[in-house]
């Protein structure tokens, strides 16, 4: 029987286990230079989250969203969230306080944020690991858990979009709710941990909506034996969502339904679904029996359903459904994270194996699991999950970072099978077993493999040079703009957040789906004539036009319109109204300066 000194002790082993991880990042990050600072390598949405921050300790107001310097004149509202803005902002000064530095406040914090989220998310999973498969299974988790949050890059320094704070939240939500019931704190963060994903990004939903959904059906199954996580768990829904509305909405806007981030939808349904599983849980009437629990737990859906079909219909369409056809075929289409698995085995197979192999293979030991028998409480949260997380990845390949993530914890279950089976048993045939389980559940050798696959099988790879064909991810790609007089910029939205960040500029595209009257300009204008380009830059007084040859974005264009404005300047035809900045000239971003005199 475990002792509460017992438990402590495995905190503090789970803790030094992550803290090492994190450090062993750091040190093989700061050997390499940090070159992610230098070389953003078209991170849009961790350079315009740096902006915001800027925006913030530069005096804009919390409750407003407006990024004044990218789309049309006055700029666009982000649908993006002040609770990842207000920590870094914090931070940033807290060590500028202590440095005197701006700059390098947040060239530390671009280091140490995502250097802690990453000690916390294995932390969370060694943590899921142990509750799932015990202490036989942290090892694995820790090397297994640390080589794939590795592999998906959302932990790279720099890193300050919302993607690796959601993760975090989510591994913690799971891995307090598989403590059990006999640790009653733990479901209400749990509960408070799932509702802040999903208040800090859309994304998230499936994940924290799954994780509610167990709660509330291991109750109705269970009875007794989980009534006391599923109130706690709803409490902390409830409480957190009440508590995220009013400080992050505005009370002139509580009553704006907006579908792509938190706004009064996403806290009527938060906080129905977390009072009416607290109530159910709490009120004897409603949960003496399964029958009982079954009608309360049905009323309660029925209600969420009416709620969101009757009062907020919009929100049950598809994410860009509204969205500008031509946006959709132009940018939506073209955006990696995106793509569907359909698109991916015929555009790219290796990266189909390298995103999807670890977490089909776990999910087929849940299913051997489920079907040897025995089924647990923790195989429902654990095989729920990793089931949507697939299935999101299939539609839209960015759900992969979350499998791959879930994957880890029966994964780490499989090594520490056979890691015991080699201990007791150290026949050469249980060894090669135990080597098979390490090298399959590492996600950077199905990586490795399928990329050295790929380059087999090319034939006549193009040669490309570096400096002409680079796709200006790198800062020093932005100097020579930086020096110039503040204007407006036009060029394709790859470059709207590196812009932003890097200089004083403001432009009228960026990778984002609020931003539809800024993108279509931008359009308008690159896959238009020079006429029509022309027209554009003096209506809405553009003084640079920034050319990058090598971006995916800039070919896209170019072979939809090999007739149009940027096509033609990649050619090198500059019409009369244009005159090369010089020093840019066979550059990787080629500055054209609109002439004042037409």
């Amino acid at each position: 029987m475990s002792t509460a000194k017992d438990g402590a002790a495995t905190w503090r082993s789970d803790i030094a286990l992550a803290l090492l991880a994190a450090l062993l990042l750091l040190a093989l990050n700061a050997y390499a230079g940090f070159p992610q600072l230098a070389n953003p390598a078209g991170d849009n949405d961790s350079l315009l989250q740096l902006v915001e921050v800027r925006d913030l300790l530069a005096g804009q107001g919390w409750f407003d969203l407006h990024q004044y310097r990218m789309g049309l004149e006055g700029g666009f509202i982000m649908h993006w969230s002040r609770l990842l803005d207000g920590p870094l902002a914090l931070g940033m000064l807290a060590v500028s306080a202590l440095t005197g530095s701006t700059t390098l406040a947040e060239q530390v914090v671009q280091v140490l944020w995502p250097a802690l989220l990453f000690c916390l998310a294995v932390f969370f999973i060694i943590r899921a690991a142990r509750g799932f498969a015990g202490g036989h299974a942290v090892l694995p988790a820790a090397v297994v858990g640390g080589a794939a949050l590795y592999y998906i890059g959302i932990f790279s320094p720099g890193s300050l979009d919302h993607h690796n704070v959601q993760m975090t939240l989510t591994l913690a939500s799971l891995a307090l709710l598989l403590e059990g019931p006999a640790h009653r704190p733990a479901a209400l963060f749990a509960g408070a941990f799932a509702t802040l994903t999903l208040a800090i990004g859309m994304e998230s939903a499936p994940y924290a909506g799954t994780l509610g959904a167990v709660v509330a059906l291991l109750f109705l199954g269970r009875g007794d034996g989980e009534r006391l996580v599923a109130r706690d768990f709803g409490l902390g829904v409830a409480g957190v969502s009440a508590l995220v509305f009013v400080t992050t909405i505005p009370m002139s806007s509580w009553g704006q339904a907006q579908c792509d981030t938190f706004s009064i939808v996403q806290f009527a349904v938060t906080a129905i679904a977390g009072a009416g599983l607290a109530v159910t849980a709490s009120w004897k009437v409603a949960h003496a029996t399964a029958a009982r629990r079954m009608a309360s737990l049905g009323l309660l859906a029925v209600v969420l359903a009416s709620v969101v079909v009757f009062l907020f219909p919009q929100c049950l369409a598809a994410p860009y459904a509204n969205l500008d056809p031509r946006l959709q075929q132009m940018w939506l289409g073209h955006i990696e994270e995106a793509q569907s698995i359909v698109h991916l085995v015929s555009d790219d197979p290796a990266r189909v194996v390298a995103r999807f192999a670890t977490p089909l293979v776990a999910i087929v030991l849940m299913a051997l699991r489920f079907a040897h028998g025995g089924w647990r409480r923790q195989d429902s949260f654990i095989g729920a999950l990793l089931l949507v997380a697939f299935l999101v990845s299939a539609w839209e390949v960015r759900g992969s970072t979350f499998s791959i993530a879930f994957a880890v914890i029966p994964l780490s279950a499989w090594i520490a099978k056979w890691r015991r089976r080699a201990e007791t048993d150290p026949s050469s045939g249980s060894v090669f077993r135990m080597a098979a389980a390490w090298l399959i559940s590492v996600n950077s050798i199905w990586s490795g493999a399928a990329a050295a696959a790929s380059n087999a099988f090319e034939t006549n790879p193009a040669v490309k040079d570096a400096s002409i064909d680079a796709p200006c991810g790198s800062k020093a790609s932005f100097a020579a703009l930086g020096r110039m007089p503040d204007t407006t910029v036009l060029a394709i939205s790859n470059l709207g957040s590196p812009i932003l960040a890097f200089t004083g500029h403001r432009v009228f595209a960026g990778p984002y789906h609020r931003n539809a009257a800024g993108n279509l300009l931008m359009l308008d204008a690159l896959i238009g004539s020079a006429a029509a380009a022309r027209a554009i830059v003096e209506n809405h007084h553009v003084g640079l036009v920034a050319v990058c040859r090598g971006n995916p974005e800039s070919r896209l264009f170019a072979a939809k319109a090999p007739d149009g404005f940027l096509a033609g300047l990649m050619r090198g035809n500059v019409p009369d109204w244009l005159e090369p900045v010089a020093e840019t000239r066979g550059t990787a971003l080629e500055l054209y300066r609109v002439r004042s005199n037409g």
